[in-house]
């Protein structure tokens, strides 16, 4: 199927914020080219082209769908019917981005992998993004408002406000109400019973994922090894093992040879 013919105005004439995926609890399904027509196509009467995994889309149904994915914070685009991942290039093109438009996915994506892969976090001041290098300190920096303010401006990584107090610390800063809620979530969260899995008493219903600190809750059904929705790591709720690691003196459905895990009191963060 060859490329629209349709000119950039005319491809936009339409342009509306209705995204049209198909998804199962959060993940978008696999779906036939034939139903890939008439999912993700649906509603828009632009001539369709072929994306280089072979299914079809119009300009304005895969600009629509790219946005989606930028907003929920992805930086890599894939293909709503198959696993194929789209070059930013292919996307561009096929989509007949304007120069603005190409400029905001950029800067879109840019945004995304800072706060993903380099987890960083904006500024309360500047709103520019920082990274901390100190894992074990709260209190950072912000180089942008030191260079403008010819100071040392420093910001809470947990609360997100101008630090206060004394420096460096790993619990909390001296503003009222700085707490990590998800530490307090790990802390009081109730036990778990599994039904299926032998001779595990004690483990905690939500732990933080041992790769990049998510927290996840077991639903107690089925085996105790669960896949963090984030990093995609598959690992034991019960010692908080990797799963390969754990299956090594264990089994998915009999209690872990080095036992429960106790409650986590520190989240591990992505290296």
């Amino acid at each position: 199927m060859s490329t629209t013919t349709e000119t950039q105005s005319q491809c936009r004439r339409h342009r509306h914020k209705s995204y049209m995926c198909c998804s199962v609890r959060g993940s978008v399904c696999s779906l036939t080219l034939t139903l890939c027509v008439a999912v993700v196509c649906v509603g828009y009467s632009s001539p369709r082209a072929l994306m280089s995994c072979g299914h079809s889309v119009t300009p304005q149904s895969l600009t629509d769908w790219c946005i989606r994915q930028l907003e929920e914070g992805k930086f890599r685009f894939t293909c709503g019917n198959c696993p194929a991942e789209w070059p930013y290039e292919e996307v561009r093109k096929m989509a007949l981005l304007t120069e603005n438009e190409s400029s905001a996915f950029e800067h879109q994506m840019f945004t995304n992998v800072a706060v993903k892969e380099l987890n960083a976090k904006l500024c309360p001041g500047c709103r520019s993004h920082v990274v901390r290098t100190d894992l074990t300190n709260l209190c950072v920096e912000c180089p942008q408002c030191s260079c403008d303010k010819k100071q040392n401006i420093s910001f809470c990584w947990q609360c997100l406000r101008e630090w206060r107090g004394a420096a460096p610390r790993s619990d909390h800063c001296e503003n009222t109400g700085c707490v990590n809620q998800a530490l307090v979530t790990l802390r009081t969260c109730p036990n778990i019973s599994f039904s299926e899995v032998q001779g595990v008493v004690g483990c905690p219903s939500v732990r933080a994922c041992p790769t990049c600190g998510l927290l996840v809750e077991h639903s107690g059904e089925k085996c105790k090894n669960i896949v963090c929705p984030e990093c995609e790591v598959e690992f034991c709720f019960v010692c908080l093992k990797i799963t390969a690691e754990c299956l090594e003196t264990s089994d998915y459905f009999i209690s872990c040879s080095s036992g429960v895990a106790p409650r986590q009191t520190r989240l591990p963060v992505r290296r």
